[in-house]
């Protein structure tokens, strides 16, 4: 049976709960590490009210070195195992990781290279008939944060997620299973980030639902006052997480799911 488009299956607002199952992701880093850890994790994420759980393999944080497929699988499938019939994404930009995921019974493939880091991902995708999620990243994680520069950062970010979006169409992907991510951290300031959110609608412009992953980002500690933060609070991330909703994002991605889902129902109850 084909999957509803994404803003049927994702009502505004939803949570999707993180799961780094690795050693070295920069807020949650080793706590996930173990399967069980993962995977009571996932279901509390899920009774707590998250429509859905990231489960990631490879860290993405800035300086991060890539990790051989091998390796990436031993880490998420035994995850997916033992969360079989529950509403999964896997955050991978490998085909060979999605389309074991994908059978294991995820719906959702969360890429941060936009496709552009496997060139089979955008087939499997497209077999499988699950939803995409295409982000934005100056660089690549080793060099992202070393010095992003941008003459306007909406327009620029929105420019390349028109092409790549272009791009999974082309490739077979239907565009009612696509959403968009704008990438906050992923080769932006903090300023850049910030200016983002604020101008969430040149990305909604191209008429596809967004997701925002500001969770416990550095950019939150730093603006509070932290020169050095890597990581931001949940009272800052919430926060964040609320600005997006209300400038028009669908999908937050968060760590601290029930806080989240609490802060997300009070403001939809009022918009």
């Amino acid at each position: 049976m084909a999957r509803p488009p994404i803003q049927e299956r994702f009502g505004r607002p939803s949570v999707m709960g993180v799961i780094n199952v690795t050693p070295d992701s920069f807020s949650d880093g080793g706590v996930h590490l173990r399967t069980d850890a993962a995977v009571a994790a996932a279901w509390a994420m899920l009774d707590d009210g998250a429509a859905i759980v990231d489960v990631g393999g490879e860290s993405t944080r800035p300086g991060s070195e890539s990790v051989p497929v091998d390796q990436e699988l031993a880490r998420v499938v035994p995850v997916l195992e033992r969360l079989a019939g529950a509403p999964v994404s896997i955050d991978t930009a490998k085909a060979e990781v999605a389309r074991r995921a994908l059978e294991l019974g995820a719906e959702f493939v969360n890429d941060v290279t936009a496709l552009r880091g496997d060139p089979e991902l955008a087939g499997v995708v497209a077999d499988s008939g699950a939803y995409l999620c295409l982000m934005h990243m100056q660089g690549e994680p080793r060099t992202m944060q070393r010095n992003p520069i941008y003459a306007d950062v909406a327009s620029e970010v929105a420019s390349f997620l028109e092409e790549r979006l272009a791009f999974a169409v082309d490739s077979g992907v239907a565009e009612e299973r696509i959403c968009l991510d704008p990438g906050i951290g992923f080769g932006k300031t903090v300023e850049q980030n910030f200016e983002l959110i604020a101008r969430l609608d040149v990305l909604l412009a191209l008429g596809r639902p967004v997701l925002v992953g500001f969770s416990r980002k550095s950019s939150l500690g730093r603006l509070l006052g932290d020169a050095d933060a890597t990581t931001g609070s949940t009272a800052a991330s919430v926060g964040a997480a609320v600005a997006a909703y209300d400038r028009g994002a669908t999908i937050l991605r968060a760590h601290d799911v029930r806080e989240h889902v609490e802060a997300l129902t009070v403001a939809a109850a009022i918009a």
